[in-house]
């Protein structure tokens, strides 16, 4: 049982890191998309092809750059958790009514205000949803981890594999599972009170795309 807490601990460090690194450009990128013009598609296009390319393969590219262990697994899931965040923060953001904008606008705000007070509340709960698929594609993809050094509970599915012992493969893979399911049911429940608090933001009624 202490083997696996501290497998689970390593799991979660990676994941928890890779996910704050992955807000910090995230949110910034998905931002400058909303903002830019006829070059945004360009720029969109790019993080969207960013999405289908496999985490094994940025592994691969990242060995002879960082080598193995803690960081190229770190890098290959930051980049995996950025397009979500990023792609929902752009259409957050595209998405607010321009009638709100402009009634704010009428009503002396600055810019920055327009932003703070009506644009990304209303955002907020479609890059919620962003932040909350790319917590579950981190926290899964993280056993991949296992195949460069970079510990956490993908060992016991490597290990398994190696040995043909299936116990460990499912200690491993149920873990995993678990702790995507809990995460994702935590965000559920903060996300749900955050649209209680603030129930009177409209946003907090819209489905994230």
């Amino acid at each position: 049982m202490g083997d696996l807490a501290l497998h689970v601990r390593d799991h979660l460090v990676l994941s928890g890191c890779a996910l704050a690194l992955a807000l910090l450009a995230g949110v910034p990128l998905g931002t400058l998309l909303a903002r830019l013009g006829g070059a945004r598609e360009v720029l969109l296009g790019a993080v969207n092809a960013a999405r289908v390319v496999p985490s094994l393969a940025v592994l691969a590219l990242m060995l002879p750059l960082v080598g193995i262990g803690f960081a190229p697994a770190l890098v290959a899931l930051v980049l995996l958790a950025i397009p979500p965040i990023a792609v929902n923060t752009d259409l957050g953001l595209r998405g607010v009514a321009p009638a709100a904008v402009d009634a704010a606008r009428g009503l002396g705000m600055s810019r920055g205000q327009i932003r703070a007070r009506i644009e990304w509340p209303l955002a907020l709960p479609v890059v919620f949803a962003g932040v909350r698929t790319a917590t579950v594609e981190v926290i899964s993809s993280a056993t991949l981890a296992a195949f460069i050094g970079g510990g956490g509970l993908g060992e016991y599915i490597i290990n398994g594999f190696a040995a043909g012992d299936v116990a460990q493969q499912l200690e491993g893979a149920v873990s995993v599972a678990v702790l995507a399911l809990g995460a994702d049911a935590l965000l559920g429940i903060l996300e749900r009170r955050l649209r209680s608090t603030d129930g009177s933001q409209p946003g907090w009624g819209r489905q994230a795309a």
